[in-house]
């Protein structure tokens, strides 16, 4: 085993100044899923951190139509930690706390259902869905792992979401995995026990996964990752010396629709009266320009 940090490329909605202090050590202190400037952005966006690839590219069109516009401060995170960011007014990363009033709000819709008596939604909306899910596996596949049967290897372990702190996605990876064996006459039981730790062969997450899972396989400790296609797409894309992807079914790694691969849905609403700038901003998240944005990362629109 290896610790053998990875070196994510910055994801900044803004173009960074070249003379500002930079500073992060990727195997001890760094911050990697809080973006901009919290002090002088004029618009707050807390989002579930799983499409943050489509969503840096969306926001940073964004600010570059609206020059006038001081920016824009985005946190990537699991809805968990979002719902608590929002019911606090904060947040804190390790030493540093950071007061936080949201302008806009993308989760699954369960969080907005869940923040409705608050009275500080003005409504949401179907913002974009996943296409499902896949195996992240190293580069040159030496485990060998093509499809969900070699997932009943004695010697592999899988990295999943946390079922606790992440429930969202674990729900949908677990489901997934569990209706496939089933479509294929697999030992539905064995795979439940695997997933619940049983055996000892599931590696869990601790709360973001999607920087987690990657790291997981770099460095050795999980031979693949169950994860959305998008977020898998993503990692081949940055990181294409470490990673590939293989399809659940052994077929296209781009899933097909299907009844047992279990997709995602993000809802994007405004919060409150939005301030000046997150009404204006829903409106170019819903338009032709981040459908075509999202669809280059792997993702759709809820009706496509």
């Amino acid at each position: 085993m290896t610790d053998n940090p990875l070196h994510w490329p910055p994801e900044n909605p803004w173009t960074a100044a070249p003379d500002d202090a930079l500073w992060s050590h990727p195997g001890s202190n760094i911050v990697l899923d809080f973006h901009g400037d919290p002090a002088r952005a004029a618009v707050t966006v807390l989002s579930d951190g799983n499409h943050h690839m489509a969503l840096e590219e969306a926001l940073r069109d964004f600010s570059r139509m609206h020059p006038e516009m001081n920016g824009v401060f985005y946190l990537t995170l699991p809805p968990g930690l979002l719902l608590q960011i929002f019911k606090r007014g904060a947040v804190r990363i390790g030493n540093l706390r950071l007061q936080l009033t949201p302008h806009v709000l993308i989760s699954p819709p369960g969080l907005f259902e869940s923040l409705a008596p608050s009275g500080r939604l003005s409504g949401h909306a179907p913002f974009m869905r996943s296409r499902g899910n896949v195996l992240l596996v190293r580069k040159g596949n030496p485990k060998a792992i093509h499809d969900i049967g070699s997932l009943y290897g004695d010697d592999l372990r899988l990295f999943i979401s946390n079922p606790r702190t992440e429930t969202a996605s674990h729900s949908v990876y677990r489901e997934t995995l569990l209706r496939l064996c089933g479509a294929r006459g697999m030992d539905v039981a064995a795979m439940s026990d695997m997933l619940d730790g049983v055996d000892g062969r599931v590696f869990y997450g601790q709360t973001i996964h999607h920087r987690e899972a990657p790291q997981a396989l770099a460095s050795e400790r999980a031979d693949a990752a169950i994860l959305y296609y998008h977020l898998a797409l993503r990692y081949t894309r940055v990181f294409p010396e470490l990673f590939e992807i293989a399809a659940l079914d052994g077929g296209d790694p781009q899933p097909a629709p299907s009844p047992w691969n279990v997709t995602s849905r993000f809802h994007a609403g405004v919060v409150g009266d939005g301030g000046q700038w997150g009404g204006e901003l829903l409106r170019h998240l819903m338009s032709p320009q981040v459908t075509d944005i999202y669809h280059s990362h792997g993702l759709l629109r809820p009706d496509e």
